[in-house]
This record gives structure tokens, sequence and C-alpha cells, in this order.
């Protein structure tokens, strides 16, 4: 065990302290005011005097310089809040009616500011410098992250990572995806616009649910028969709204909403263009007229295979008290993404459901929670990433990886 893993050992109860802390204190996406303001003064209370605030409306980044030159490796954390009412019964659970952390935010906050404790204390072993990142607004388009990365949060920066806390998946696992993992989340509403009338006399109207019934029979087509079958893709209906609970009266508008899931662009291109041309054109076809609104998400994220490679054999080296293993890529989407378009990196995730304690429930369920021992797990991965770049020892990883490169 590393100096460094003792001490976060040691500091386990007050990361605990901090988690709960800002479970108890939730705040929504772009209003994580007092966040941001425990987060800046945590660090502060750790030594640290480089730090920026509000950065892309509302992040907070840290700068801790080694005692020699080196890489910059850059951290990311999250820790916006949901609108969810919270249903867990925890002592510690939200004091915000209507909204919770339900997406393990809280968790990745005190992670990473356990990392940046820690290190301050071995400031002169780093050879580089660490960029902690902690970023507002994952939850909500248009996100925190590209605005972090257009404000240039990245410029400076050689490799930054990422990790996600994993419930319902039990503890004791680590997770890597290289290549595309999360896909890219887009979202589309249709309003039909028919023509109302009695339900004894069809001939007269134009049935805005027997329209909307074929659109969206329609376009599970694009799907099945657009898509190169090899190329993964998602097209779900949600929400399907229509007439005013007459039983006699024809509907004459219905509202449509769904997503779509795609991680190659081509792909995403395609779909939007067929949701927009064939609502379009049946809607014609049955004397009814249609607005399609289609809205992009986040890009699917992309996780450098180098990069990979690499944490995939620092864990296996170094996390002997965990699993670690491959994940298949996953249809949830996730900002970080554009930190990867910018600048090598990989996003993991720390498993932590517990089926013993009942935590089991999945993301932005009311009764969502994690196993808090995977904070101690998330925070050893990313000194280990450090350790790797910064410090002294030389890695497995390191060798193999100049032989195989990317």
């Amino acid at each position: 065990m590393t100096e460094w893993e003792k001490e976060l050992d040691e500091l386990f109860p007050e990361t605990q302290q901090w988690r709960r802390y800002l479970h108890q204190n939730p705040e929504p996406s772009f209003e994580e005011y007092n966040t941001r303001l425990f987060i800046a003064e945590k660090l502060r209370e750790f030594g640290y005097e480089e730090i920026e605030e509000n950065v892309g409306g509302g992040g907070v980044v840290a700068y801790l310089n080694g005692e020699s030159d080196g890489p910059t490796l850059a951290f990311r954390a999250d820790f916006d809040a949901l609108r969810i009412q919270e249903e867990t019964g925890l002592p510690f659970a939200s004091q915000n009616p209507g909204v919770m952390h339900a997406c393990g935010h809280d968790g990745h906050t005190a992670i990473l500011l356990s990392v940046a404790k820690v290190l301050m204390n071995h400031q002169q072993a780093l050879s580089g410098k660490v960029k902690f990142i902690f970023q507002h607004a994952e939850e909500v388009l248009p996100g925190g992250g590209k605005a972090m990365v257009d404000a240039g949060v990245l410029d400076d920066v050689d490799a930054v990572y990422g990790l996600h806390l994993r419930s319902p998946f039990e503890y004791g696992t680590v997770s890597y995806c290289s290549g595309y993992a999360m896909a890219a989340p887009d979202f589309f509403s249709i309003q039909i616009q028919g023509k109302s009338g009695h339900a004894a006399h069809p001939n007269t109207t134009v049935d805005a649910v027997v329209v909307a019934s074929y659109v969206v029979n329609q376009l599970q087509s694009i799907i099945s028969r657009k898509k190169d079958p090899q190329e993964s893709g998602v097209l779900t209906f949600s929400t399907f709204k229509a007439g005013d609970g007459a039983h006699n009266i024809i509907a004459d508008k219905a509202l449509l909403k769904g997503t779509v899931r795609t991680f190659n662009p081509e792909v995403r291109d395609m779909i939007e263009e067929k949701i927009k041309s064939m609502a379009e054109q049946i809607c014609a076809a049955h004397g009814a007229t249609c607005e399609v609104s289609y809205t992009r998400g986040y890009p699917a994220l992309y996780n450098h295979p180098k990069e990979t490679q690499l944490i995939k054999e620092l864990f296996e080296q170094n996390r002997t008290d965990v699993n670690v293993e491959a994940t298949p890529l996953r249809m949830g989407g996730e900002d970080f993404a554009y930190f990867l378009q910018k600048k090598p990196g990989s996003y993991f995730f720390i498993h932590s459901g517990n089926e013993e304690k009942g935590i089991v429930y999945p993301h932005h369920h009311p009764k969502f929670d994690f196993d808090e021992r995977a904070l101690l797990t998330g925070a050893k991965c990313f000194v280990d990433i450090v350790d790797h770049y910064l410090g002294n020892r030389v890695s497995v990883a390191n060798v193999s990886l100049e032989a195989t490169g990317e």
C-alpha cells in the first residue's frame, strides 16, 4: 500500500461526511450555488490557492503544481442533483424538497475532494500538474461540460479522466470500455394536427390518433430497415397524448415524444433526417400536418484506446481488492464526452450496489443510493493514474503501452 492509499483510508470518514453533506443539500443543474461555495471552501481549507470559480458559468477548478516539470493531468467530477423527490429514508436524505442526488454526483465530488486533499500533502513528490475540475449541470442540456471546455479548461491538459459510480451493479468491480462507451442521447417531439369531428362521422375528420399511430409504427422501421444492422441505435417513443377524454369526439391533435440513442455520427444524422421526412410524409398521406422538433444531446462518449488500456493495466496491478473487467457500451448519455473530444483520456465505472443493504435501485430512481466503499475505491483509482503520470513508479502499463501504441 502506498502512502497515498494509506492517507485515503484514514481520510475515509471525512470523505463520507462530505458526501452526506452534499446529499443532504442537493441543488439542481444550473442552480448549484451553495455546492460551488462548499467545494471552493474545502479546497481552500486544503491549502489550494490557485482556484477558479464560475468556469463556463458554474464550474470550479483547482490547480496543484508539482515540484518539477511534467505533464498536466486533469480529473473531472460533476456535482449537480436531479429534480426528484427522495424516498430513501436515509438519515442524511435530501432537505431540499423535490431535489435529490439520484445519480451519485455527490459521491463523485467527495471522491475528487479526497484526492485533492491527499495530493496536497505530497506536492513535492509530483512531476507535473494536477487539475481538479468540478463540473456543474451534467444532467440538463446544454450541460456544463461543453461550456467548461469552450472556456479553455483543457487547453493546458495532456490527459483527462473521469469516473461514475454504478448502481445497482454489486460493489467489488471497476469496469472500463475502450472506444465508444456511452451513446449520443437526442430527443424529439412530433406535434400532429388533424381535424376534429364527431366519432359517428369519421369520414369528415382527420383522426390525429390514427395518424400518430401510423407514425409510431412506421418510424420503427428506421432502426430495422434504414440503419446498418452492424451499427447500434435506439428509437423510443416515450409519450403519446391525444384527445380530451370524450368518448364521441375524434381528436384533432396528437403529441409524440421520444429519444434516439446512437454512436456513429452518420447514423445519428440519418435517423434525424428520417424522423422528420417520414413523419411529414405519413401525416400528409392522411391529410394531416405536423411539426417536428429534434434536439441533439451530448455527443457519444469515446474512450481513447491507449488511455483505456493504461487504466486497465494500472487497476489490475494496483486494485487487487476488486475485480477489473471490461463492460459493454451503454445507451446512456454523459457530457464528459466533450472532454474526451478535446483531449485523450478515459471514463470508467466503480460498481457501487449492495443487495444485502437494499442498494439495488437504478440511477434517477427516488430510492437510489450507493455503497460508500466505492468512494474509497474511486479515489484510489485516481491516485493510481496520478502516480503513473506524475509519480516515480514505473508501471507495467507504461511498458506495455510503449509496445502497443494507440
